[in-house]
């Protein structure tokens, strides 16, 4: 791809995707046909510059219109935005969920990641390619985790077109997956949230309480169970007042990094650059990680209340919130409850009526790791390559559009309404002492009943596996996801808690609890977790560009060998994982390795 716009045109589909999203071209220098006024002057310019941050929609507008982006299609959404078609290019080949190569209308994604190969994903992917086969009008994209382990294994069919279809396939079998990609519209309908909640109905839950007793789409019903009550609560106390009660009730982030709540609140509100910004960070691709999916569809307009909340605490006007794009119905979730929202004055210029004036905006993710990661996610909103950036300054200072930003993850949010409904202190006796509230927990693998689990921090991992039904001859167990760590069975005592898995050696990471038996081979599900680690590094440093594909070929070397062979390259394989952990730019690098290094350390997995 060149710096310079080609010869290319886009068709009248393309078109017709990118100018429902932007408005019809007002110059000749936009895509419109020339007028006399062009030819002596540049309009628009400036205007379009400001707008850069719509690449990522218009890239979507045409990928859910044709399929794949061609080099016209990307050439006028370029001249729209006068961004140089290089740098669109770049962005483009940066998500998985784009081609820039044509392809099928239909594209049937079937997960082959940790819970999904357990469950039979291979056997699945080729008998699904081998009843399609050629000349199907179906494109088969083995793919990363789809946020489906409770139902493992998955498939999700995207169908391109006005509008496009979505079908979900899970527990997938052969037929369905093929029965979802020919026909989306006459593929089963998914069940609903609540049966990923073993615990659905449960009086004494408090994040998922809702889930499976209200109805989602109805914001009359949300508040019949006590929704708004936080936000009316949150507007007595006043901002300040909001702060103090998260910081007191010892709330810390739940997407692992365990940073305090209120800190983060309190450190952007007191910048002094407007405007603040706030952004929930729903885009969870951990693998085994689907807890933000289930508030999503099961509780919606809990979220909308929740970041309401954060950012009048922040003095934010604006929210983004960032949506994985293999969550069509939590897309379809959101989107009404905002807009119901909005029409009943709980979002907008005047937010239940005390003044103050707040709206969320829906971006949707592409299918990339690395936009986990708050910096990279802020890129990403902002059009360019989800690629991490160097701190400081952090994002309290200089976030999103380099202005003061707050970004928190779905569950970190909706755990701010039961702070304000039952007041910090009683909030902060659920849990222990350095880790308060409830935890929710995805356990999935050989297990009984896979799910999301709401329990007090300070659980036990046994505890939480008897909950779910372990089966026999359990082999091992995964603590955080790709980036966590193994355990083995018997360490059942681990208190699941952040500071209890590190006294143990490992981490909580998000909340993933994976189970696998002895039917499980463990070197090919370390070579998977090396294999996705290659796939999702951006690529922007070393250390993790070079260290990933290095680790994946020592994993395959050492399946192939044993003895001193395989030793040489255990020893290489540690050598690497310190410099991956050691000098990468952003926790992707920094984590690669703990999976590996845990299963080779705790399980003896090549002994």
């Amino acid at each position: 791809m060149d710096l310079h716009f080609g010869d290319s045109k886009p068709t009248d589909e393309e078109r017709a995707a990118i100018d429902a999203l932007l408005g019809p071209p007002e110059s000749s220098w936009e895509g419109a046909d020339r007028s006399d006024a062009d030819l002596r002057w540049a309009r628009g310019g400036r205007e379009a510059r400001d707008r850069r941050d719509l690449l990522l929609p218009g890239l979507h507008a045409i990928n859910d219109r044709v399929g794949w982006i061609s080099d016209g299609a990307l050439d006028h959404l370029c001249r729209r935005l006068t961004v140089p078609p290089a740098e669109a290019y770049g962005v483009a080949t940066f998500y998985s969920m784009f081609s820039v190569k044509p392809r099928p209308a239909t594209v049937l994604h079937v997960c082959t990641d940790l819970a999904c190969a357990a469950a039979g994903a291979s056997e699945l992917c080729a008998g699904v390619e081998a009843r399609l086969g050629l000349g199907s009008g179906v494109h088969v994209e083995r793919s990363p985790c789809l946020g489906l382990c409770e139902r493992a294994p998955a498939a999700l069919a995207i169908k391109a077109g006005d509008p496009v279809r979505t079908a979900v396939s899970a527990p997938a079998t052969v037929h369905e997956a093929v029965l979802a990609a020919s026909s989306p519209d006459s593929a089963p309908q998914e069940p609903p949230a609540a049966m990923a909640v073993p615990q659905a109905g449960d009086p004494g839950l408090t994040l998922l309480r809702r889930v499976g007793v209200v109805d989602p789409s109805s914001l009359d019903d949300y508040r019949s169970h006590g929704g708004y009550a936080a936000l009316r609560r949150a507007f007595a106390l006043g901002p300040a007042g909001v702060i103090r009660e998260v910081t007191d009730s010892g709330l810390v982030g739940r997407g692992g990094a365990a940073f305090p709540t209120g800190r983060k609140w309190q450190a952007t509100a007191s910048q002094p650059d407007h405007p603040h910004y706030l952004v929930c960070n729903a885009d969870e691709s951990e693998p085994g990680t689907f807890k933000d999916r289930v508030i999503l569809e099961g509780d919606p307009f809990a979220l909308v209340e929740s970041m309401t909340i954060a950012a009048y605490a922040t003095g934010a006007h604006r929210g983004y919130l960032y949506l994985r794009g293999e969550y069509p119905r939590a897309l379809r979730r959101m989107e009404h409850a905002i807009a119901q929202a909005r029409a009943r004055g709980f979002l907008g210029d005047d937010v239940l009526g005390q003044g103050y004036a707040f709206d969320i905006e829906i971006r949707r993710g592409a299918g990339a790791y690395i936009c986990g990661e708050e910096t990279a996610l802020f890129n990403s909103i902002e059009g360019y390559r989800g690629e991490p950036r160097s701190k400081p300054p952090f994002p309290v200072e200089k976030g999103l559009f380099g202005k003061p930003t707050v970004e928190n993850n779905v569950e970190t949010l909706v755990n701010v309404l039961p702070i304000l409904t039952m007041g910090a202190e009683a909030y902060a006796a659920i849990g222990t002492e350095k880790s308060t509230g409830p935890k929710l927990f995805c356990v999935s693998g050989s297990v009984e009943r896979p799910g999301i689990y709401e329990l007090p921090f300070g659980a036990t991992l046994g505890e939480l596996l008897d909950l779910a039904g372990v089966r026999p001859r359990l082999r091992a167990v995964l603590l955080g996801g790709a980036a966590g760590g193994f355990v083995r069975p018997d360490e059942r005592d681990i208190p699941l808690t952040f500071e209890g898995t590190r006294e143990a050696g490992t981490t909580l990471g998000s909340g993933v609890v994976m189970a696998f038996d002895d039917t499980v081979p463990l070197p090919r599900l370390l070579l998977r977790i090396a294999e996705f680690f290659r796939d999702e590094s951006c690529g922007q440093c070393v250390p993790c560009r070079v260290g990933t594909v290095r680790q994946e070929e020592a994993l395959h070397r050492i399946a192939e060998r044993t003895g001193a062979a395989a030793a040489d390259d255990i020893a290489l394989l540690r050598e690497v994982g310190r410099a991956m952990r050691d000098a990468s730019i952003c926790g992707l690098g920094q984590t690669a390795w703990n999976a590996v290094e845990s299963a080779i350390d705790r399980l003896g997995a090549y002994e």
